[in-house]
C-alpha cells in the first residue's frame, strides 16, 4: 500500500487487531489506541530523499549538456580544429552555467519536476541566455573565430532538444514515485484546536508539499483539544507519539505550539528528540515576524527548524557506500582470519561456531546480531542477563583470546554487507536487556534511546575512547552514552576513516577492559 487517508480509515470497522510493536520485545508494554494501532501496522514502504532526487536531476543535466557537446564536438568539428581547447573550456562553461541558471530559475524541486510544461519554457528560456551570454563572452575576448558557429548552433539546438527530453523522462520518474508513495514525508501534528486546524488547513491548501498527514497528537484533554482536528484523528498524547514512531515510519513532527509555551514545549521536546525524525515549529500564525532566511517553507507555510534526524539524504547515501565498498573489502582481507578463528572455536569445545543475539538497532528496532562463539554452548546466554566478567568461568580457551582482541565481532561484517543493519562505524550495538550491575541502560541514563537514532556499528566513538568492554557500572554507561551522542551529531565520513584508523591501536591498548 503505497499511500493510504486516515480520514477514510476512520470511517471503516474500528475493530482491528493490535499490530505487534518492537517495543514490546524490549519490554515496554505501551498501548495505543485502536486507531493508532490500526495505522502503524500499515506497511510504509521506503522512500526517497526529495533532496536526491533533485540532485539526481541536476546530474541529469549537466551530463546532457557535457554529453551534448562531447558528442557535437566528436561528429563534427573532431580532426578539423585548430585547438580542443576553447570548445572544452565553453562546454565546462554551459553546463556549470546550466546548473546555476536553471538553480534561479526554480527548476529542480519536486514539483517543478512534476510540471514539465511549465519548466519547459523556463529550459528553452534558460538555456537562450546562456547562449547569448556565451556569444557575448566570444565577442568581448575576440575567440568567436576560434569555434565552429555550426557546432554552436548544433549544441543550442541539440541542448534544448535532449534537455527537454531529459526533463519529461525525470517527470515521469517522479510521478511514478509519486503514485507508489514513495515521495511522501509521513508527518504528525503536535497541538489540536484551533491553531491545529489552521495549520492542517494551510498544509493541505499547498501544493507538492509531499506532506501525508498521519494525524494528530496532544497532551491536553480539555476543550481546547477535540477528539478530530480538520477531519483527522486524535491518536493520543506525546509519550504515544515516542510508541507510534518506534512502530512505523515517521518522517517529521509539526508543532503548533506558540513558542510563548516554552515551558510545555521543552517538555515536549525532551520526549522526542531521541527519535530519528526531522521536528519542526509552525511559524504560521506567530506574531514573532524573523527573516524570511530564518524559516524553511512547506509551499508558503513557514516553519522553524527544531531537530533534524542525523545522516539524512546524501549522508545517508554517502555513509551506505561507503559501509559497503569498505565492509566488502575488509571481509576479504579478514577471511583468512575469520576461517582460521571458525576451525579454532570448533576444535576447542562443541556447538556452533556462530552466536546470533538480539540487540537494539536503528530507532529502536531488534536486529540479530552475528559474533563468533566465546562462551561454552550450554552456558550461552543470549539475552545478556549476566555480561561477562573478568576470569569469567563460561568463556572458553579461544573465546578468552578471541574476545581480547575483538576478532570474535568480525562475522558482524557480514551484518553490514549482507544485511545492512548494521555499520562499519556508529554507537556499539546493546543487547536488549543489558543492564548495569542494578538497573537497565534506559534508567541509568536519561535520553538513552537517543543513540538509536543512526544504525549501530561495529566499532564507534566511545570504544576508541577507552569505553570498551564491561559496563558494570553507571558511569561507564554515561560516558559510553555521550561519546555516541558526540559521534551522531558530528558525522562525517572522515570522522568514520579516523575510527576505523585508530580502531586497531585501541584494541590494543585497552586489552585489559574486555573479558
Amino acid at each position: 500500500m503505497g499511500t493510504f487517508d486516515v480520514r477514510d480509515m476512520m470511517q471503516a470497522d474500528t475493530h482491528a487487531v493490535s499490530a505487534p510493536g518492537g517495543s514490546e520485545e524490549a519490554g515496554q508494554a505501551h498501548r495505543l489506541s485502536p486507531l493508532a494501532e490500526r495505522i502503524a501496522a500499515i506497511p510504509a514502504k521506503p522512500t526517497l530523499s526529495p533532496v536526491l532526487v533533485e540532485g539526481a536531476a541536476r546530474l541529469l543535466d549537466a551530463l546532457i549538456v557535457l554529453g551534448t557537446g562531447a558528442f557535437l564536438y566528436w561528429f563534427y568539428v573532431a580532426g578539423r580544429a585548430l585547438s580542443v581547447l576553447p570548445y572544452q573550456l565553453t562546454i565546462a562553461g554551459l553546463t556549470v552555467g546550466t546548473l546555476v541558471v536553471f538553480q534561479s530559475l526554480q527548476l529542480y524541486p519536486i514539483g517543478a519536476l512534476r510540471h514539465v510544461l511549465g519548466g519547459a519554457v523556463k529550459i528553452v528560456a534558460g538555456w537562450t541566455l546562456l547562449f547569448l551570454l556565451t556569444l557575448a563572452c566570444f565577442f568581448l575576448l575576440k575567440v568567436g573565430d576560434q569555434i565552429s558557429r555550426v557546432w554552436l548552433i548544433g549544441y543550442y539546438v541539440g541542448g534544448v532538444v535532449a534537455l527537454l527530453c531529459g526533463r519529461t523522462a525525470m517527470m515521469a520518474g517522479v510521478l511514478r514515485l509519486t503514485r507508489k508513495g514513495r515521495l511522501e514525508r509521513r508527518t504528525v501534528i503536535v497541538g489540536g484546536g484551533e491553531a491545529g486546524e489552521t495549520l492542517i488547513r494551510a498544509l493541505e491548501a499547498q501544493k507538492d508539499t509531499g506532506l501525508r498527514i498521519c494525524g494528530v497528537f496532544d497532551d491536553r484533554n480539555d476543550e481546547r483539544s477535540p477528539e478530530n482536528v480538520a477531519g483527522y484523528p486524535k491518536l493520543g498524547t506525546v509519550d504515544d507519539l515516542v510508541e507510534f514512531a518506534r512502530r512505523t515510519r515517521l518522517d517529521l513532527v509539526i508543532f503548533t505550539l506558540p513558542i510563548s509555551a516554552e515551558a510545555r514545549l521543552l517538555a515536549m521536546l525532551r520526549k522526542l528528540w531521541v527519535l530519528p525524525i526531522d521536528i519542526r515549529l509552525s511559524a504560521h500564525l506567530s506574531k514573532l515576524q524573523l527573516r524570511p532566511r530564518s524559516y524553511s517553507y512547506f509551499g508558503s507555510v513557514p516553519v522553524l527548524d527544531i531537530f533534524d534526524r542525523p545522516i539524512a539524504d546524501w549522508d545517508i547515501l554517502v555513509k551506505w557506500v561507503f559501509d559497503k565498498v569498505a565492509g566488502t573489502l575488509a571481509l576479504i582481507v579478514l577471511s583468512p582470519l575469520m576461517i582460521a578463528t571458525a576451525i579454532a572455536i570448533k576444535l576447542d569445545s562443541r556447538g556452533p561456531v556462530l552466536f546470533r543475539q538480539k540487540r537494539y538497532g536503528f530507532n529502536n528496532e531488534t536486529v540479530e546480531v552475528l559474533k563468533f562463539r566465546s562462551l561454552y554452548h550450554e552456558m550461552t546466554d543470549h539475552t545478556a542477563a549476566k555480561q561477562v566478567t573478568k576470569d569469567d568461568p563460561r568463556v572458553t580457551r579461544v573465546g578468552r583470546f578471541i574476545r581480547k582482541t575483538s576478532i570474535d565481532e568480525l562475522p558482524q561484517l557480514l551484518n553490514v554487507v549482507l544485511k545492512g543493519d548494521l555499520s562499519l562505524v556508529g554507537p556499539r550495538p546493546h543487547a536488549i536487556h543489558a543492564r548495569t550491575s542494578t538497573r537497565a541502560y534506559e534508567q541509568v541514563v536519561d535520553g538513552y534511546f537517543a543513540r538509536h537514532r543512526v544504525k549501530p556499528g561495529i566499532t564507534g566513538w566511545a570504544q576508541i575512547h577507552g569505553w570498551r568492554g564491561e559496563t558494570d557500572t553507571d558511569e561507564k554507561i554515561q560516558r559510553r552514552v555521550e561519546h555516541d551522542l558526540y559521534y551522531i551529531e558530528n558525522w562525517s565520513v572522515l570522522l568514520d576513516l579516523y575510527v576505523l584508523a585508530k580502531t586497531p591501536l585501541s584494541l590494543v591498548m585497552q586489552r585489559e577492559n574486555a573479558y
